[in-house]
């Protein structure tokens, strides 16, 4: 994560958007020396730019709608999950080794099972339990010796006690027989009589305090009755005061409501969260629910932004959802200067250019790196895009020439590529008005104004009408649902070099009437000659609204 770097162009991306992405991703991999330039959209691809990415065998970029750091960007601890029958006596010294106030209790598939905390073992201490917790909590019996630093004589260490009571052999032994019930685990002095007596009496486990070894007449009466025996150097006070330490931590670890993140999670979520809850640490877990490791709220100071170079805007309302929270490297840009800040000084390349595309295959120039013949389709398609085939004002000389050289490189006509591009993306059939509208969209804002742009190109003045009274409807949701000022529609008919401008909003028919020096208008406006909604729509919108 920490070498890639996402190329990233406008929501609602266009041609150029897409293009000049992948093109200038392809671009920098091929000078880079250790990152990773990946191509990112921020949204869903419109039929003109699939049908260029379909037709020049390009995969499409996947999509990213959020660039803020996630808990993938941080330094998180890879802190090893721990057994939930591992004692408490090792799940103390677990955490001092490790230096942690919390252990995350991990079965055998990976899925996170509950967390223990130093506290949880100090109450445990402190509560008192009866003489049966030891066997309720299904205690193997290798923890017991662990615990106790003691030694199997006889007996499976994999076992669990399960049934009967922890019961110490202090009576005489008149009475000791009458003090143990079957299947009861008995403490017991090293006096080989005793011993004897805790085994006919039916103990199912029998544990010799301050010895190594037992007689071996001891030995012999445990074996004939299955009893597991353990010795421990280890006085009786000691092992009564340890042997609770040997109790599995799945029985004291929080198993419900347990506060955990995933790798996806965005940093400011889980920073809000925190907030709320008294814990140090927290589990992560993938998209499957896998225990990956432990993030607390000083890991969080180590958070690595994502890198990101925009390419085809400039505009914070028009960029990636996040992106005060990411690391912007570059700007590739051909649109007027925007809102977007930088924290430090970077690289930013803005060229009145009719498209993106063409300032990326001027830098393949000045860099001498070759074009490939997929990347030239690519940027040819989105400079006739943008250029609207050198109809549109923004087209320039560079821009034109650019184009005949991809083409050639690409091995295409440009007149019959424009063509198919926009038949494509004038094929209106099945989209809704949803889609249509958002797929070449922006929003502005001069002052307290705040407006949104969508333009819709068609080689076919037909298939505009035929869409009109559906975009007009779905325009007034798209303003009853923002908190824009007012909502237009370009419908923009590409051979015949002219708009219908559609508004809604109080405000909207006198923008226009003032821009564009008109009588107000009902329903529409009829624009001839405006193709370009940078050049031609956007600047004297502007230049009314500063009046």
């Amino acid at each position: 994560m920490s070498n890639s770097i996402y190329v990233i162009g406008h929501k609602n991306p266009d041609t150029d958007s897409i293009c000049a992405a992948i093109g200038y991703a392809y671009l920098k991999n091929a000078l880079a020396e250790e990152e990773t330039y990946i191509a990112k959209k921020a949204g869903p691809l419109n039929s003109e730019t699939r049908y260029v990415l379909e037709r020049f065998n390009v995969p499409e970029p996947e999509t990213i709608e959020d660039v803020g750091a996630q808990l993938m960007d941080i330094e998180y601890r890879r802190l090893e999950g721990v057994d939930g029958h591992i004692s408490l006596k090792k799940a103390w010294e677990l955490m001092i080794d490790r230096d942690v106030v919390t252990l995350p209790v991990v079965g055998k598939t990976g899925k996170l099972e509950g967390v223990i905390v130093n506290g949880d073992i100090a109450y445990s201490y402190m509560d008192i339990y009866d003489n049966s917790i030891l066997s309720r909590a299904r205690t193997q019996y290798s923890n017991i010796i662990s615990t106790l630093n003691g030694k199997l004589v006889y007996g499976n260490p994999h076992a669990y006690f399960v049934n009967g009571s922890v019961v110490i052999a202090s009576s005489n032994r008149e009475d000791l027989k009458e003090d143990i019930n079957r299947d009861d685990l008995v403490i017991v002095g090293n006096i080989t009589a005793r011993q004897l007596i805790c085994i006919e009496a039916g103990c199912s486990c029998l544990i010799v305090c301050g010895a190594s070894t037992v007689d071996p007449e001891v030995e012999k009466l445990a074996t004939e009755h299955q009893v597991v025996l353990i010795t421990t150097e280890y006085d009786t006070f000691t092992v009564a005061r340890l042997i609770h330490q040997s109790m599995p931590i799945r029985q004291f670890m929080k198993r419900d409501d347990i506060v955990s993140f995933e790798l996806d999670d965005y940093v400011d979520d889980v920073r809000d969260i925190m907030k709320t809850v008294r814990h140090r640490d927290f589990p992560i877990l993938d998209e499957n629910r896998h225990y990956v490791g432990m993030v607390s709220r000083r890991l969080l100071l180590n958070m690595q932004k994502k890198k990101v170079i925009l390419v085809d805007h400039n505009e914070k309302s028009q960029a990636v959802d996040g992106i005060e929270q990411a690391e912007v490297l570059e700007i590739i840009d051909h649109h007027r200067l925007g809102s977007l800040e930088t924290v430090s000084p970077i690289y930013f390349r803005n060229q009145p250019l009719g498209s993106t595309a063409t300032i990326v295959s001027l830098m393949y120039k000045e860099r001498a790196v070759e074009i490939p013949k997929h990347i030239a389709g690519l940027l040819c398609s989105a400079i006739l895009s943008d250029t609207l085939m050198f109809r549109s004002p923004t087209c320039t000389p560079t821009d034109e020439q650019r184009a005949k050289e991809l083409a050639e490189i690409a091995g295409v006509d440009v007149t019959e590529l424009a063509t198919s591009m926009f038949e494509a993306g004038s094929d209106f059939k099945d989209r809704t008005a949803d889609q249509i509208f958002h797929q070449d969209y922006k929003v502005f804002a001069s002052g307290d104004v705040k407006f949104g742009v969508a333009q819709v190109s068609s080689i076919s003045k037909g298939q505009l009408n035929s869409i009109k009274a559906d975009l007009k409807i779905y325009m007034n949701t798209v303003l009853n649902s923002s908190d824009l000022n007012a909502v237009f529609v370009m419908l923009t008919d590409i051979l015949n070099e002219s708009t219908e401008l559609l508004f809604v909003g109080g405000e909207a028919d006198k923008i226009i009437a003032d821009a564009f020096r008109m009588p107000v208008a009902v329903d529409s406006y009829i624009l001839d000659g405006v193709v370009s909604r940078k050049k031609q729509l956007i600047p004297p919108i502007m230049e009314s609204l500063q009046e």
